[in-house]
């Protein structure tokens, strides 16, 4: 097993870090962008400050924990009852004062026979999420 990791492109915002930071690192703020998230592949979505719990299919309950906040540069998670572990991290940037640029990455670990297997897919979700990130109206 070894760590892979997958990165996002950099995405822009129009919004500045301020504003990106403290959606993102208080997860009581998913409410706001629930209806994005895919229906068919997450489930049970529950969250408070620090966490957010889901289902995924075939996975189970995975719930993510802000394991680190770095004020207005970065937001670390990191997943419990995952079969694998994982680790997710935010990165942002401001741009001028009313704009920001986002990276998504994340930390797996997975053995040679899983990473050709689902590694693409992961890369696809990674790339999707800052996708996601980027078109909130913060």
């Amino acid at each position: 097993m070894g760590l892979s990791k997958y990165e996002s492109s950099v995405k822009s915002v129009n919004s500045p870090v301020e504003a990106v930071y403290n959606t993102l690192s208080d997860l009581n703020n998913i409410e706001r962008i629930k209806d994005r998230i895919p229906a068919d592949k997450v489930k049970d979505i529950k969250f408070d400050r620090d966490s957010c719990s889901l289902c995924v299919d075939p996975v189970g309950e995975v719930k993510f924990i802000i394991c680190d906040r770095e004020e207005n540069r970065t937001v670390k998670y990191t997943a419990e009852n995952s079969p694998l572990p994982v680790y997710i991290w935010i990165q942002m940037l401001p741009t001028t004062e009313t704009t920001s640029k986002i990276k998504v990455t994340c930390h797996l670990e997975l053995n040679m026979f899983l990473r050709g297997m689902i590694g693409g897919k992961i890369k696809e979700g990674i790339e999707k999420i800052a996708e996601t990130l980027a078109a909130i109206n913060y």
